[in-house]
């Protein structure tokens, strides 16, 4: 679908009649009208050729704080039998030790990161399978796409492997020099195992001696005695580890007693733990059983966190590989799904932060700003109100980048044909 408005190329253009998040001004309420004035790429206070945006909605570019680049788009050529999360893992295994050179990651990432591009986000964290010797293949691919995408979406990679295969002594330290060596994020993937406790020491210690944040895949079932995420929480303060944490999925809190869970919550406030949600994949894995309707929705407890004070975040995560059928890189779906599936809806008012400064702040990306002197970076969709931005899928969205309507050709899946035979 074509963009709803061609805006005119004129060296100073003011955008008049725009609505907005109150929040994303630093206002209190819900939605305000502004005028937002465009020159030599960036926000500026002067008057320019008056656009009449008839109170369409506008945000800066969104940041995506967790996806998996290097298995996107695999579905074609490797789809999970069951849609469990043990047929996503199995499947994924096959396929990376069989398909994944370096020629593959970096074709299914350049057209996933053009989907990103034309969808309006800014920055992507992307986790990184790391077995090796994955890792040395993935990285030196990111790193060339990371230069490549350079001024169009800031991009960051964290390792992923799981935490009983990570052996702190052995191959991870030399993972974790590959990520340092890329200015990257410290991974794991954290489940119940009888050492778990001396592991995250371990790992902890890798990060702090080679100045890395962490990220965390943690808890992602709905088996309630899986509580990785307590002992994180205890450990992060346990050592002071002061680096950034972030911990994605939780799901078991969301089926464990209310105060275990909440008791666990309050530990994860004081450990100043980031949090990212990823609601659309963990609909689509979690409670899933053939012939039986899934009874809870594989969402965390995002609204207990925040109250506490916990940064919570929302992201993409898999997009058409075995762990997701679906998804394309579109913050606006995962803004409108989220919404949705966690009830933002009649609760707080800022919940747009966090698909834009909260994960922003988590990753140390700049902060998506509509402020003066800001990058003129704008995702503008024909819709006045909540009801009418989640009520359509914004297919005809404006997306301008230092100040300039970019085209939204989102690529065709039959390039990638020929990685599916």
């Amino acid at each position: 679908m074509n963009d709803f408005l061609t805006l005119p190329d004129a060296p100073r253009l003011t955008l008049e009649n725009l609505t907005t998040p109150a929040c994303l001004l630093g206002q209190p309420g819900d939605l305000v009208r502004i005028s937002l004035t465009l020159e030599a790429g960036r926000i500026v206070d002067a008057p320019g050729i008056p656009i009449d945006m008839k109170g369409t909605m506008v945000f800066p570019t969104f940041v995506d704080m967790h996806t998996h680049l290097d298995k996107g788009h695999i579905w074609p050529r490797n789809p999970n039998p069951d849609g469990t999360f043990r047929g996503a893992l199995t499947t994924v295994a096959a396929d990376r030790a069989a398909r994944w050179t370096a020629e593959d990651v970096r074709a299914r990432m350049d057209f996933a990161l053009r989907c990103a591009w034309a969808h309006g986000t800014g920055a992507i964290r992307t986790h990184l399978d790391s077995i090796p010797p994955q890792d040395a293949i993935s990285f030196p691919v990111f790193r060339e796409m990371r230069e490549e995408w350079r001024g169009r979406i800031d991009l960051q990679a964290s390792c992923l492997i799981g935490c009983d295969m990570a052996e702190m002594g052995g191959a991870f330290v030399r993972t974790a020099d590959i990520v340092a060596e890329a200015g990257g994020v410290l991974g794991m993937v954290t489940y119940p195992v009888p050492d778990l406790t001396e592991r995250l020491r371990a790992f902890f210690r890798l990060a702090k001696e080679r100045g890395l944040a962490v990220d965390f895949h943690v808890d992602e079932t709905g088996d309630a005695s899986v509580a990785t995420l307590r002992e994180i929480a205890r450990l992060v303060l346990e050592s002071g580890f002061d680096a950034p944490v972030t911990v994605g999925h939780c799901c078991s809190l969301a089926v464990q007693p209310e105060a275990e869970a909440l008791a666990t919550l309050d530990l994860v406030a004081q450990a100043g733990l980031n949090v990212v949600s990823l609601p659309m994949c963990n609909m689509y894995l979690q409670d899933r059983a053939t012939c039986r309707t899934p009874r809870w929705r594989g969402v965390t407890l995002v609204h207990e966190m925040k109250a506490r004070g916990i940064p919570v975040a929302f992201a993409s995560d898999n997009t058409r590989d075995p762990f997701y059928a679906y998804g394309d890189l579109d913050m606006v779906e995962v803004m409108r799904e989220a919404t949705r599936i966690a009830h933002l809806d009649h609760a707080d008012s800022d919940w747009v932060k966090a698909f834009l400064t909260t994960p922003a702040a988590a990753c140390g990306f700049a902060a998506p700003s509509l402020a003066s002197g800001a990058p003129a970076d704008l995702v503008i969709c024909r819709a006045r109100s909540w009801t009418e931005l989640f009520a359509r899928p914004q297919a005809d969205r404006i997306v301008l980048r230092a100040g300039r309507q970019i085209e939204r050709n989102l690529p065709d899946y039959a390039e990638l044909d020929p990685l599916m035979s």
